[in-house]
């Protein structure tokens, strides 16, 4: 009794084995007993793995994170059928691989629309990190280094998740798990790269190709009926002359050219004063001078008469108002005196999309982020901890009393002037050009010093040793 229990019991695992195998996904439709390529198993590893862990700790932190992350799973899910579809198919042309990559590339930018869309965000930077980041599902088209690419794009979003670890260190321990649980997708993904796509997405050697499968005919439903033949081919236009007529006809025309000079006896003779080039007054008649039928010209649309106008873009309102702890100065154009005055310590401010405007900021406060900005001048007092400069074209920022950090990012032009307070500032910059600190002097003129945005790198036999390129003239 006891070994008939016993086999029973193996029965069973045995047949859920077998049901779990079959419904697996990538499986073919058929549920036959053909896997799922190793790449293809490989990928689900990273998705069962890092992938769960990122979704579940931003679930844990909900709101637009978690939104976020949905997003995210959508474009990774959406490569893996792009995989499976190069598992089982021969490698398509070049522009019908962009049709088959056009989903990711719409969804990621779905993503980084949404960091767009909720800039006002108390969560700004999980959704910048992620944003600056997701271009990496595009990897498939970056033959032949996919994985460099990989690591370029996951360094981008190191700006973001260094903010939200020095934020989150000390006070919630989950948002810290969060930036090592979605910076591991990376990492994994990079690993995964090297061992299977090395220098390209691995397609199959048989099959038919990615084309033919995308455009393969749906199969019809059960049960119902095919669809209807087309009308036949119009009859063809029956012989207007017998086969002994042609003859005769082309006899007659063959008879004529062999005429010779003799030809153009026929030919009327016509006088000078019919000539339009002897006589010019024959061009100056009235009349239609064409004689055959007016030639096919296409249609003109009927919008054509009166063209859409293009619609401006929505100008978004002027900001300058403390939400919770921070001050919030948005869309701000040709304003010459704003000023924040009634400040606190534990304040950050936070500039954004002002243009041809200048801000003067009074006492001390925490941060100073300025975003996307065009010809702005900002003064400030104290700040205790950066102000970063992102996106941002001709910048000029004036310390009146002491900062540590400046940091500079994505800039064109940017000018620094330091108070004598803050000659120890440390000032980092990252993918800018035209920048130059201002030093004071004791005349109270200020000495301009460009920061180096040219360097050498050369091996020493141990590492690589980066030095400023003097450039000489």
């Amino acid at each position: 009794m006891t070994d008939m229990q016993s086999l029973v019991e193996r029965l069973e695992k045995a047949v859920g084995r077998l049901e779990a195998a079959s419904q697996s996904p990538g499986m073919y439709g058929d549920g036959s007993s053909k896997g799922i390529a190793e790449y293809v198993q490989a990928f689900d590893t990273l998705l069962a793995g890092p992938v769960v862990e990122y979704m579940k700790i931003s679930k844990d932190i909900g709101g637009d994170v978690q939104k976020h992350a949905e997003m995210v799973h959508t474009g990774l899910t959406t490569e893996r059928v792009l995989l499976v579809t190069a598992s089982q198919c021969q490698q398509p042309s070049a522009n019908n691989f962009s049709t088959l990559l056009k989903p990711i590339s719409e969804q990621i930018q779905v993503v980084q629309n949404f960091r767009e869309k909720n800039r006002g965000s108390k969560l700004f930077n999980h959704l910048s990190a992620v944003s600056e980041s997701i271009p990496a599902l595009g990897w498939m088209a970056m033959a032949p280094k996919p994985g460099p690419y990989v690591k370029e794009m996951t360094d981008a979003a190191m700006f973001y998740t260094n903010r939200i670890l020095k934020e989150y260190k000390d006070v919630d321990k989950k948002h810290v798990d969060w930036v090592k649980a979605y910076l591991s997708i990376w990492a994994e993904l990079q690993a995964y790269i090297k061992e299977h796509h090395t220098t390209g997405l691995t397609w199959s050697k048989t099959g038919p190709t990615a084309k033919e499968v995308g455009n393969a005919p749906a199969a019809p439903r059960t049960g119902a009926a095919p669809p209807p033949p087309g009308p036949p081919p119009p009859p063809a236009p029956g012989p207007t002359h017998s086969g002994s007529d042609d003859s005769v006809s082309r006899s007659a025309l063959f008879a004529q050219i062999n005429q010779g000079e003799g030809i153009t006896s026929a030919l009327k003779h016509v006088p000078d004063d019919m000539k339009t080039h002897k006589n010019p007054g024959l061009k100056n008649q009235s009349g239609p001078v064409r004689t055959g039928p007016k030639p096919f010209t296409a249609p003109k649309p009927a919008c054509a008469a009166n063209p859409p106008k293009k619609s401006s873009p929505k100008k978004e309102p002027a900001m300058l108002e403390l939400e919770g702890k921070k001050w919030r100065v948005e869309n701000q154009e040709k304003a010459s005196n704003l000023v924040i005055s009634d400040t606190e310590l534990k304040q950050v401010a936070y500039i954004y999309n002002c243009m041809n405007s200048t801000l003067q900021i009074k006492g001390k406060i925490n941060s100073i982020t300025v975003d996307n900005c065009k010809k702005l001048g900002l003064v400030f007092d104290d700040v205790v901890g950066i102000v970063e400069i992102i996106n941002c074209r001709d910048i000029k920022v004036q310390v009146m009393g002491k900062v540590p950090t400046i940091s500079i990012n994505k800039t064109d032009g940017c000018h620094v002037y330091l108070s004598k307070s803050s000659l120890d500032c440390e000032i980092v910059s990252a993918k800018s050009s035209e920048m130059n600190v201002l030093v004071p002097t004791e005349s109270g003129d200020f000495n301009e010093f460009p920061i180096p945005e040219q360097f050498k790198s050369l091996w020493n036999g141990q590492k690589l040793v980066t030095s400023v390129t003097e450039i000489a003239g």
